[in-house]
C-alpha cells in the first residue's frame, strides 16, 4: 500500500493495529495461565475483555472508512510478543515470571499507548472526530491497564521476584 498522504498513513496505522490487537487477544490466555499471581491473572483476564472491545472499535472504524477490516503484519508487536513468550518459557520462579510478564506486557501497553495517540492526532486532523473518540476510548483502555500492572509489579509482585 502506497503511504503518500496522512488518510494513507492513518488506514496503515489502523491495519496495524488491528493486527496488533488480535495478536496480544491470542497472547492474553497463555499469560493468565502463566501468572503465578491471581491479581496478575485477573488483570490479564480483565484486558482480554478489553482487548476484544478495542478490536471492535477498530473494526467500526473500519466501517466508517468503508474499509475491510485487515490486519498488515506488525513486525513491532511480533517482537515484544516474542520477548513475553522467551520470559513464560525460560523464567523458572513464579515470582520472576510474573515481573518479567509485567515487563512484557508494559512494552506491549507502551507500543499500542503510542499508536493510538498518533492515530488520534491523525484523526483528528482529518476531520474523522467519531474514529477520534473510538481510538480515545482504546487509548484510555491502555493507559489504565499500564497503570494497574505498574500497581502490580511496584507494590507486590517485583518484592516477592527479588
Amino acid at each position: 500500500m502506497s503511504m503518500k498522504t496522512l488518510e494513507d498513513l492513518f488506514k496503515h496505522f489502523l491495519r496495524d493495529m488491528y493486527y496488533a490487537e488480535k495478536q496480544v487477544l491470542k497472547t492474553l490466555p497463555k499469560m493468565a495461565r502463566k501468572a503465578g499471581s491471581d491479581d496478575l491473572r485477573t488483570a490479564f483476564e480483565d484486558h482480554r475483555e478489553e482487548t476484544e472491545e478495542q478490536i471492535e472499535n477498530l473494526e467500526k472504524i473500519f466501517e466508517m472508512m468503508d474499509l475491510k477490516p485487515r490486519g498488515v503484519t506488525c513486525d513491532a508487536i511480533l517482537g515484544i510478543l516474542d520477548e513475553g513468550k522467551e520470559i513464560m518459557e525460560e523464567a523458572e520462579e513464579p515470582q520472576a515470571r510474573d515481573a518479567g510478564m509485567i515487563a512484557g506486557a508494559q512494552a506491549v501497553e507502551h507500543y499500542e499507548i503510542n499508536r493510538y495517540g498518533t492515530m488520534i492526532a491523525w484523526a483528528k486532523q482529518l476531520g474523522m472526530t467519531d474514529a477520534a473518540k473510538l481510538l480515545k476510548a482504546n487509548l484510555d483502555q491502555e493507559v489504565a491497564a499500564d497503570k494497574k500492572l505498574t500497581t502490580l509489579a511496584v507494590g507486590t509482585l517485583n518484592k516477592k521476584a527479588a
